[in-house]
């Protein structure tokens, strides 16, 4: 048994270390930091203050044993594959390892709590002591975006409501409210997702430290929720007023609020239990068993914890890599023209804001402008991004696609019949292009864009669904590392307004060696 007890603790270690750079720099995780301290406190608790139930050994207790971990080690070889297709610091592959990590923790303590051992008791603080793991890691990507969206959208529409029962004129467009003298956009920061996660999380320490009735632990944890979002709630409409009367609500005021609402919350919700333990006793422990008897139980948690600790060895050393530097990496400024007869150019200054979060400091954007005498201007916008082999992963590149990213500045999604298209410039067949349209107001922006992998166009696969990320994983994962391109060009007019005009032939013609060239067989008609 001291064997799976290291084990686990040293599965605890690896875990933390992994999601340390998370906790420490991502605000709705910094209740992880706690993590590794609160797990011991609810154990402790469990052991201390009961109730004390213990499972009587027996062939489905085997079989709850196995099937935990089973599903761990599978658990284990599923965030391996996503760490080769995202890396290990991407947010899917925390949650995968955290759940891989409760799996385990819960099979510790079906073998723990066994009657001819008793070590700990099968109760809900030692639960929580193996699952709270997975609230202290990472939102799977494709969830976390749903969730923030939608809060976003909910926080807009009812701030904007409120402001209208107060009689202040105000729209809506998106996630942005504009007022009379400025806007305001909710960004993910303000959905009010970071209070929700960190409100949930205390509500559940809180049932397993503070609440032993079972009705009890279940009103704070159905509280949490909607405490979280209502606070929220109240603070964008605090800073929307602010900003209503020309306070500037950037920096000091934003943070301070952000604070202040979660200290709030943990501050009712703790009150809240500590109320409603009032008159609870304890239970008195009962007599410790032998402990000798459990040996086949611990032996089976020993081997599966240490064929995890293998496999994980195994993923390790396939799939880290170090970024070649040493690659030619082309000038992607000089790749677009800084000038063109009869347009205006300019570029776009302010993405550099962007370095960490898309792992590249290799990015341009220009927009053209021309304007014909008796016409509407035509206008093209063009975004390259560049990444040298290995700086990072298939699925690193692709989750920064507009329609992950445009969303949450304002731009709704238009539902389009294709998205895929097959295209050509000045009669150049080029590579099939995922299409999309996105509307602000009364604007529409029609978006063409390419996901260049060691210089081929690869197919689109989206990197918000789980299964999709595993065969990027098969198809990318464990190959030699290739360099890659992001090219993304958008427009007001469609295509075929603007696919003769020389400008978009010059750029296509310098984007082709890059892997912007036509794959035959070419398909459908020209968009």
């Amino acid at each position: 048994m001291r064997i799976s007890l290291g084990l686990l603790a040293l599965a605890v270690a690896g875990l933390s270390v992994l999601l340390w750079p998370q906790w420490r720099g991502n605000p709705d995780l910094s209740h992880g930091l706690f993590a590794p301290v609160v797990a011991l406190i609810l154990f402790a608790e469990a052991r201390r203050a009961g109730p004390f139930r213990y499972l009587p050994a027996s062939p489905g207790l085997n079989a709850a044993l196995a099937a935990c971990l089973v599903a761990g080690l599978l658990a284990v070889g599923a965030g391996g594959l996503y760490a080769a297709a995202l890396g290990w610091s991407h947010g899917m592959v925390g949650f995968v390892f955290a759940g891989a990590l409760a799996l385990f923790l819960l099979a510790g303590l079906l073998a723990l709590a066994r009657d001819d051992l008793r070590l700990i008791p099968f109760n809900w603080a030692a639960l929580l002591g193996a699952g709270l793991w997975l609230a202290s890691a990472p939102i799977p990507p494709g969830t976390y975006a749903r969730i923030t969206l939608g809060l976003q959208l909910w926080v807009s529409g009812n701030v904007l409501q409120a402001l209208h029962l107060l009689g202040i004129a105000a729209t809506q467009h998106g996630n942005i409210i504009e007022l009379a003298r400025t806007t305001v956009g909710v960004e993910e920061a303000c959905s009010g997702v970071r209070s929700l996660i960190s409100c949930i999380y205390a509500a559940l320490f809180f049932s397993g430290f503070l609440v032993r009735r079972p009705w009890a632990r279940a009103v704070v944890i159905a509280l949490a929720a909607p405490l979280a979002l209502g606070m929220n709630f109240i603070r964008s409409l605090a800073l929307t007023l602010l900003a209503n009367d020309g306070v500037d609500i950037s920096g000091a005021w934003h943070d301070a609020t952000g604070y202040a609402i979660l200290g709030v919350t943990a501050v009712i919700l703790g009150g809240l239990a500590l109320w409603l333990s009032r008159g609870e006793t304890e239970s008195t422990p009962p007599a410790q068993g032998a402990a000798a008897r459990a040996r086949r139980p611990a032996l089976v948690l020993s081997a599966g914890l240490g064929l995890a600790t293998a496999l994980l060895g195994v993923f390790l050393f396939f799939s880290m890599r170090v970024p070649r530097e040493d690659h030619p990496a082309p000038d992607v400024e000089a790749l677009l023209p800084a000038s063109f007869g009869g347009w205006q150019v300019s570029t776009a200054t302010d993405l550099h804001r962007f370095a960490d979060t898309l792992r590249t400091e290799r990015f341009v954007q220009r927009t053209y402008v021309r304007r014909d005498p008796g016409r509407p201007p035509i206008d093209l916008t063009v975004y390259l991004a560049y990444w040298l082999p290995g700086q990072a992963s298939v699925s690193q590149v692709a989750t920064h696609t507009p329609d992950a990213c445009w969303p949450g500045g304002g731009w709704l999604p238009v539902p389009v019949g294709e998205t895929k298209v097959r295209i050509a410039a000045a009669n150049q067949e080029l590579a099939a292009a995922q299409y999309r349209q996105f509307r602000s107001q009364a604007y529409l922006q029609n978006v063409w864009y390419w996901h260049l992998y060691d210089r081929q166009p690869i197919p689109y696969l989206d990197p918000l669904s789980p299964k999709n990320l595993l065969e990027i994983a098969l198809r990318y994962g464990f190959r030699r590392a290739g360099d890659q391109m992001f090219v993304r060009i958008s427009s007001s007019r469609p295509w075929d307004e603007i696919a003769r005009e020389p400008l978009l032939a010059e750029i296509t013609a310098r984007l082709r060696p890059l892997g912007l060239a036509a794959l035959p067989p070419m398909g459908a008609e020209a968009r």
